[in-house]
């Protein structure tokens, strides 16, 4: 199965507004106790998180896993910082690539594969606002296109 691809959980949206990106990783992520159960249930949000590399490591900031309904005393700390799996040669690469400036770790969705939860990890480079608005004029034009062909395929 290529990267990307399984039961999509969570998706970040807004990182293909504020970021080009790149270049893609998948990473497994490290849970604990009931974090999985929450995943599988949907209850992720990637709003504003963000990876960094530590100490050769990556890790995963600011994901906001709910914690589980039935978990009682065994639940987790929703906020907690996730340490992510790669490769040691993938880990090597990304920190040459984002010490360059501008470019970020940003987590673009959460998918369940063969029963594991991954993440979609994007290199990407920030925008500025008249790329961000750039971006929503050739969108625009697209469905304005789109729509106009739909049109002229009804007459």
């Amino acid at each position: 199965m290529p990267k990307g691809e399984g039961k999509v959980v969570a998706q970040n949206k807004k990182a293909n507004h504020d970021y080009f990106i790149e270049e893609t990783y998948e990473a497994g992520v490290v849970l604990q106790g009931t974090e999985i159960k929450s995943i599988r249930n949907g209850r992720v949000q990637l709003k504003d998180s963000y990876a960094k590399v530590h100490n050769g490591e990556l890790f995963l900031y600011n994901l906001h896993i709910s914690p589980y309904e039935q978990g009682n005393r065994y639940n987790h700390d929703p906020l907690r910082t996730r340490k992510l799996l790669l490769h040691k040669r993938q880990i090597n690469q990304l920190i040459g690539e984002t010490k360059e400036a501008g470019y970020a770790l940003v987590p673009l969705k959460i998918y369940l594969k063969n029963g594991f939860a991954k993440v979609l990890i994007g290199l990407g480079k920030g925008k500025k606002d008249y790329d961000k608005r750039e971006t929503l004029k050739k969108k625009e034009a697209g469905r304005d296109i789109e729509r106009a062909f739909r049109e002229r395929q009804k007459m």
